[in-house]
């Protein structure tokens, strides 16, 4: 290794770096900033302009993009001598390229376009592209963190094949991530572009996947639907303080819970059991919400994850642990006693999302055999104006309140759904079933396994009732006011059931199927 082109934007570790070059006899070649950087802090160092014969130009639009650079880094030390020597063209045996940081630069909300085009990096990604295909002859290093391996290859004089090929594998990735940017950027008024680049960034590989025979991995996302400045708020921002590692249904299970949580004001707890909410209530305190909560579904919830909205204390904790198995708690934040509590509890796993709702989904995928589904996010609507009461009966306002309650959980229930709910607290809830009145019957079962009265209790479908008979079995269990999009032929017969039994209903005009 005779000769390096540095050139980065971040110069985190690059003196230490450079010093190393220079010890082992390693001429570095520079442009602008890393030129001055280097050269301030006394490291022989030649400018790219000199080293080309050709000033930079157009306020350095123009520095790297000539023969003596690309022919130095893309030169075969085994085919182009000839053509390197007739044409006056040194090799360039190390890259050393981080780019322009557009990322950043993008990232302030009030950028404006010039900006942010001025810094879309051109003659970087060309030439960390460049030696990423010449990695046999060139090694290539796009990431601060990488700089100690080279230090010891260098001082070794030995930079190993897997090395050079490891450094060009991450050196296309960083490229197509920072493609994967500015194509977003430019198709950020669009809502369905022609293309969607998707970039994620492995977090930790799993034990297993869903079940034992399958292998994963999780990620998280780097573009795509979420803004990927700012995870906070989703599962894929959170930190974990405590516990054993997560599992691929662990991660799943806590996302379910934490978008379901999330919907609330007050001071809620959800508890999801694959993928569905098995309790969830409201109340003043975490503590209080878990315990109603719980009630629900004590079987269910065994093993379970558990969600606050709000900012979690060693009591909550210690309520939870006493009460029952738990696989995860999440929350927004937690209070510093936390930790020592669960000291006894080694294999609880702690996770902190950080402030919920400053992060919207736009668009929701998912993903099916060779393609994927892509809509606009499923938002829940709640207005009390939009909505419709059809019966004769009007709910009292400590139904409208458990109405909507109850709609929330709905909305992350996997169809068809049915939920009970009474005082801020789900009675029962009926998930995933092919029929809505099966749903509705667990939901009854579920409520009187746990000795719960549904009585004066309201309930939530996430889609029309196509027959009576689902209303019939709501009055049967006591049911006072119902809430459902509404929508089907059979709405009179379904309204005129309602009216029957005495029943409040409301027309919410909006379906909420999740599969």
């Amino acid at each position: 290794m005779k000769r390096a082109l540095v050139s980065v934007s971040n110069k985190d570790g690059l003196e230490e770096l450079a010093a190393a070059l220079v010890a082992a006899g390693i001429e570095i070649v520079s442009t602008g900033g890393t030129f001055r950087f280097l050269r301030d802090l006394s490291f022989p160092v030649i400018e790219i302009s000199e080293y080309t014969s050709f000033p930079e130009m157009m306020d350095g639009r123009v520095k790297t993009l000539h023969p003596k650079v690309h022919g130095g880094i893309l030169a075969r030390r085994d085919l182009d001598l000839e053509a390197a020597e007739e044409n006056g063209i040194a090799f360039i045996d190390l890259v050393v390229v981080n780019l322009y940081p557009f990322e950043e630069t993008i990232s302030d909300q009030d950028v404006s376009d010039q900006l942010a085009i001025e810094n879309i990096d051109i003659g970087g990604p060309a030439m960390i592209r460049s030696a990423a295909k010449n990695h046999k002859d060139v090694l290539v290093v796009v990431d601060p963190n990488d700089y100690e391996k080279v230090i010891e290859g260098v001082q070794k004089a030995s930079i190993d094949f897997d090395l050079r090929r490891e450094f060009a594998k991450k050196a296309f990735q960083h490229t197509a991530h920072y493609d994967a940017m500015i194509a977003g950027y430019f198709a950020k008024d669009e809502r369905f572009p022609e293309k969607i680049i998707l970039v994620a960034e492995k977090q930790q590989d799993l034990r297993y996947g869903e079940n034992p025979h399958q292998r994963a991995a999780f990620y998280r996302s780097r573009t795509g639907f979420y803004d990927p400045r700012d995870l906070s708020g989703l599962v894929g921002g959170c930190k974990q303080l405590h516990g054993k590692e997560l599992s691929f249904n662990n991660i799943a299970d806590s996302d379910a819970a934490l978008e379901c949580v999330k919907l609330f004001k007050e001071p809620a707890c959800v508890i999801v059991k694959h993928g569905n909410p098995c309790g969830v209530a409201t109340s003043d305190s975490p503590v209080a919400a878990y315990q109603k909560a719980v009630k629900t579904d004590p079987t269910s919830a065994f093993g379970g994850v558990i969600a606050f909205n709000s900012k979690v204390d060693a009591k909550t904790i210690s309520e939870i642990t006493s009460n029952q198995f738990v696989e995860v708690i999440i929350a927004p934040d937690v209070s510093n006693d936390v930790l020592d509590t669960l000291r006894a509890k080694k294999n609880v796993r702690l996770l902190v999302s950080g402030p919920t709702g400053s992060n919207p989904l736009h668009l929701e995928s998912k993903r099916v055999a060779g393609g994927m589904l892509i809509q606009d996010a499923d938002v829940l609507i709640w207005s009390n104006e939009d909505f419709k009461v059809v019966t004769k009966r009007r709910p009292s306002d400590a139904e409208l309140r458990d109405l909507e309650f109850a709609w929330k959980v709905c909305w992350h229930t996997k169809s068809n759904a049915i939920v009970y709910a009474k005082d801020c607290s789900t009675v029962g809830v009926g998930a995933g079933q092919m029929s809505r009145v099966i749903s509705a019957k667990i939901a009854s079962m579920k409520a009187a396994e746990e000795g719960l009265d549904p009585s004066g209790a309201v309930m939530a479908s996430d889609a029309f009732f196509p027959f009576r008979d689902g209303i019939d079995a709501a009055a049967t269990a006591g049911i006072g006011a119902v809430i459902q999009p509404g929508g089907s032929v059979r709405d009179q017969e379904v309204i005129e059931a309602a009216d029957e039994h005495g029943l409040a209903m409301v027309f919410t005009g909006t379906r909420h199927f999740r599969h």
